[in-house]
């Protein structure tokens, strides 16, 4: 469960290595952000030689919580860390490489990420 203030992980080469969530895109009332879900964040934390900046307000989509996640075939899966990957306005990822396994519920939207990634669960 992300909500704002939230520090996450990036899970890509995008340069930014660490975010802060600003709010979740949705409906407007939602409180808690989850995997799958596009959120607003602030770079927190950047490699000094790319092209994002600290402090600078992406979007970025959910890979990873460590609030379990329970799928309708009973299976429960839980990360170690909260991660997220850094997209554009038009839902693609920056980054060209993904560290870490991915879920598999981006499937729906996020197909790019997917195929891209080196271990889907």
């Amino acid at each position: 469960m992300i909500q704002p203030q939230t520090l996450l992980d990036v899970a890509d080469n995008s340069g930014a290595r660490q975010l802060m969530c600003i709010r979740i895109i949705g409906a407007s009332n939602q409180r808690y952000a989850h995997i799958g879900d596009v959120i607003v964040a602030v770079i927190k934390k950047a490699i000094p030689t790319t092209r994002l900046e600290r402090s600078e307000v992406i979007r970025a989509v959910i890979v990873r919580t460590r609030k379990e996640l329970k799928r309708s075939d009973g299976i429960i899966i839980r990360y170690d860390n909260n991660a997220a990957v850094i997209i554009d306005q038009a839902g693609k990822p920056k980054g060209t490489r993904f560290f870490g396994p991915i879920a598999e519920e981006l499937k729906r939207n996020f197909t790019k990420i997917l195929s891209l990634a080196p271990e889907i669960f």
